[in-house]
C-alpha cells in the first residue's frame, strides 16, 4: 500500500463516530475516550444494526458521548438519562437503548431513576463512566467519592460513604452487572457486546478517575499513571458477591462480570399481565418481544 492509498484508508469507526468533531473535548489522560472506543468497538463487532441503536446521556463529562456517536443519539438534562431512555424504549421498543453518563449523573441526581429502572428491568444498557466526583463542576464529593478521599466540597476528606454501584444495581434487580476500569479495553468491549445481546437491565460501571481534579487533589500523578494505578490494583472476580464490592480510597479495586441471569422484562411482564387478564387482543406491544 502506498503513502496515497493509507492516508485515504477509511477509518473503521467511521461509521459509528462523528470524526469531524474529533479531537474530543475530554481531558489529556482521560478514560472517557477509551471507554467509547470500546463502546464503538462493540458495536463493530457485532455488526449491529446502527439504525436500531440509540444512546441516550446526560450532563457531565461523560455526557457529552450522545455528541460524537453518529447514532441517533439524546443530549438529556441533569439526572434525566435514564427516564429517557425509558420513554424511548416504550416508543420505540425494537430500538436497543444505551445510556451513557457519568456517576454523578446516574447515581447521584438520577439515582432514584437508576433503581426503578433496574426494578422494572427496562430492556437497556446503562453505562456508567465512574470518575469519582463532579468533575466539570468543579470537583465536588459526589455518591461515588471514596470514603477519606479530598475533593472540592471536602478539602480535609470525604466521610461520607460511597455507593456500591454493583451492589446497588444487584438489590433492585438488574440482570447484567459488571464492572472494569478504562484500560481493560478488551474486557470492556465484551461486556457491552454481552449487555447488548442482554434482554433487560444491564448495567456496566468503568472505573476511571478524574485525572483533573481528582488525582491533582489526591496528588495521585497523572494521566496514565493514574489509570494504571487502579488497573494494576485490580483484580478479576467473576460473580464476585456484590456486597463485597465497595470502592476504598486507593485500596485493591475489584472487577470483573458479577450478574448475568434472565428474568421477563418490563415489556414482557406487562404483556404477559395484560393477555392473562385481558386476553390476548389487549396485548400492547405485539408478540410479547421487546
Amino acid at each position: 500500500m502506498n503513502k496515497e492509498e493509507q492516508n485515504t484508508e477509511k477509518n473503521p469507526m467511521e461509521e459509528i463516530l462523528r470524526m469531524d468533531r474529533i479531537p474530543h473535548i475530554w481531558c489529556p489522560g482521560c478514560g472517557i475516550g477509551t471507554v467509547v472506543t470500546s463502546f464503538a468497538e462493540a458495536l463493530r463487532k457485532e455488526k449491529y444494526d446502527l439504525d436500531k441503536i440509540a444512546v441516550v446521556s446526560g450532563i457531565g463529562c461523560t455526557g457529552r458521548v450522545a455528541g460524537y456517536t453518529k447514532l441517533d443519539s439524546f443530549h438529556t438534562t441533569h439526572g434525566r438519562a435514564i427516564p429517557f431512555a425509558t420513554g424511548l424504549k416504550l416508543a420505540k421498543p425494537d430500538t436497543k437503548v444505551v445510556v451513557f453518563s457519568g456517576d454523578g449523573d446516574i447515581s447521584g441526581i438520577g439515582g432514584n431513576h437508576l433503581i426503578h429502572a433496574a426494578r422494572r428491568n427496562m430492556d437497556m444498557v446503562v453505562i456508567c463512566v465512574n470518575n469519582f466526583n463532579y468533575a466539570m463542576t468543579g470537583g465536588q464529593v459526589a455518591a461515588t467519592t471514596p470514603k477519606g478521599a479530598n475533593a472540592a466540597t471536602a478539602p480535609y476528606g470525604n466521610f461520607e460513604n460511597a455507593f456500591n454501584l454493583p451492589y446497588l444495581t444487584d438489590a433492585a434487580g438488574a440482570t447484567y452487572i459488571a464492572r472494569w476500569t478504562s484500560l481493560h479495553l478488551r474486557r470492556v468491549t465484551k461486556s457491552i457486546q454481552e449487555a447488548l445481546n442482554k434482554r433487560g437491565f444491564s448495567f456496566i460501571e468503568v472505573i476511571t478517575p478524574c485525572v483533573t481534579l481528582y488525582a491533582r487533589r489526591n496528588r495521585l500523578g497523572d494521566g496514565l499513571n493514574l489509570l494504571k494505578y487502579y488497573y494494576d490494583t485490580s483484580e478479576i472476580q467473576h460473580g464476585a458477591d456484590t456486597r463485597t464490592l465497595d470502592i476504598s480510597y486507593q485500596g485493591k479495586l475489584i472487577v470483573g462480570k458479577f450478574v448475568d441471569k434472565e428474568k421477563p422484562t418490563f415489556l414482557e411482564a406487562m404483556n404477559t399481565h395484560l393477555s392473562s387478564v385481558l386476553g390476548d387482543k389487549y396485548q400492547l406491544y405485539g408478540d410479547n418481544n421487546d
